[in-house]
Order: C-alpha cells, then structure tokens, then sequence
C-alpha cells in the first residue's frame, strides 16, 4: 500500500471516505495519480492512503481498453454531496466528457464508495456504493486498505465480501510498476 507524501491522519472533525478510481483511456496509471494529486489539493480533502493498481476488463462492454483501478483512503471535512461535487470537477478537469454511456471509456472515473457509515440514497449520490459489494476490483483494494471495515448495510467485513466473490486474482506487471489483475 502506498502512503501519500504530507498525509496525516484525519482530523477529528473530519471523516473517514474511500474513493475508487479507475481509468481505460491514455496512460491510465498517470491519469490514477493525477486524480490522487488532484483530491489532495482539495480543501477539506486529504489523501490518507492508496492501494495498489489493479487491471481488469471492463464492466458490460468488453470492446474497450481494460480499466487500471485503485482505492484512496480520504479524510474529508466536505459533506457526502460536497465531496460529489468536488469529485466530478476534478473528472471534468481531467477532461472526462459528460456521457449518459453506462460502462463505457472514461479517462478518469472516481466514485464515493464509503463515507464513514454513512447511508445516502438519492438520485445521484448512493452511499455505500451501490455495486461495490460485487465487484472484485473495488474489493480488493479496499481490503489491501482497511479489510475489517464494515459494509454499512451489509454488515459484513470488506475481506468477507472479497471472500464470497468467485472470480480468483493473479499477479501481473505493468508498465515497470507491480500491477495486481483482478480476472
């Protein structure tokens, strides 16, 4: 795991979130640390901690480039909606276009995964991630992260969940860099 450089710990006000990111378009592991330089610099946003780089094969279309995926450990004073908002304007700096495109290419994808404990259900912000549950390269690294946190709704650890899931995980290099490869 990877620890951010000038990261504390969060602040007793502040609360404790985790953010996927994921990236299939251009040099998809710079755009990962690009994103992670970007949420640090945001007031009320500090990065904690970073898993490892996973590469997987797209969710639903499969006729695109595999995604490279992470988790950042954040702590944040922003509201869930606030940290939304701030999440989409570093997409949309990045130059992610505004797509109604389920599942299709994105040069860069950040999605709150959990927010402390957290329940939100709204048209466009749901709290703990809706599928994060059954996807392998969100699991993963947020178990390599914090494998005792506990889903919110669920009630079960990160580590049970990885455990349910039926797909295996292989070790791969990437670009010179140890790259974990959820198949």
């Amino acid at each position: 795991m990877e620890r951010a450089q000038g990261s504390s710990s969060p602040r007793s006000a502040e609360v404790l979130a985790f953010v996927g990111l994921g990236s299939n378009l251009g040099d998809r592991q710079n755009n990962i640390r690009t994103a992670l330089d970007l949420i640090d610099s945001v007031s009320g946003l500090g990065v904690l901690g970073v898993s490892s780089f996973y590469e997987c094969e797209p969710v639903g279309r499969s006729a695109q480039p595999d995604f490279i995926n992470a988790v950042a450990e954040v702590g944040t004073s922003l509201s869930p909606r606030s940290l939304l908002k701030a999440l989409q304007g570093i997409e949309k700096s990045m130059g992610r276009a505004s797509s109604r495109r389920r599942w299709g290419p994105r040069l860069i994808d950040l999605d709150i995964l959990l927010y402390g404990e957290a329940l939100v259900l709204e048209p466009d912000l749901v709290i703990p991630h809706a599928l994060m549950h059954v996807r392998r390269f969100v699991l993963a690294p947020l178990c390599e992260l914090e494998p005792d946190i506990v889903h919110p709704v669920l009630g079960l650890r990160c580590r049970e969940l990885l455990r349910r899931l039926r797909s295996g995980m292989s070790q791969a290099r990437f670009a010179g860099q140890s790259v974990r490869v959820a198949v």
